[in-house]
């Protein structure tokens, strides 16, 4: 059975990373945006820069947390005797859970862009999505949608 666990920790991480991340994407439309008519602005990139999505966890990283745990306590139970292995356990337990949420925090990170247009009329609008395509300052673009659902794409 011990010989199992940290293949079934590994099996249970590995899925924490799984987070759909494809709606970060510029090239990628929701159900409720097909078939209904979007804003069309055009403009000119100013400023291009890279930063990263924190993409939700599925789980709310109990997924992570939990298997973090249960790896931690039962590598803790492993020292001491009596109380210290009681202590060893909870500590363990408590430890495995903080690294395994942050592991799964890590796995869900989205490498994107954060994109300075300046439109034709004049306004200065930040974009920030996935960065599946490469976009340089001085491109002309295209604002596709409104609100808090604008997508930007080559011209």
């Amino acid at each position: 059975m011990k010989h199992l666990l940290p293949i079934a920790a590994m099996s249970l991480l590995t899925l924490a990373g799984c987070t759909n991340t494809s709606p970060y994407s510029g090239d990628v439309y929701s159900s409720n945006q097909v078939k209904s008519g979007q804003s069309v602005t055009y403009g000119t990139l100013v400023a291009v820069r890279p930063v990263q999505i924190q993409a939700d966890s599925r789980t709310g990283n109990l997924l992570g947390g939990g298997t973090g745990a249960l790896i931690g306590g039962v590598l803790g139970h492993q020292v001491g005797g009596g109380s210290g292995k009681k202590i060893a356990t909870a500590a363990g337990a408590i430890g495995g859970a903080m690294a395994g949420s942050s592991v799964e925090d890590r796995a869900n990170m989205v490498n994107a862009v954060e994109l300075e247009v300046r439109t034709d009329a004049g306004e200065d609008i930040v974009v920030v999505q996935k960065a599946d395509r490469q976009f340089q300052a001085g491109d002309k673009v295209r604002l596709i949608g409104t609100g808090s659902n604008v997508s930007v794409a080559p011209y």
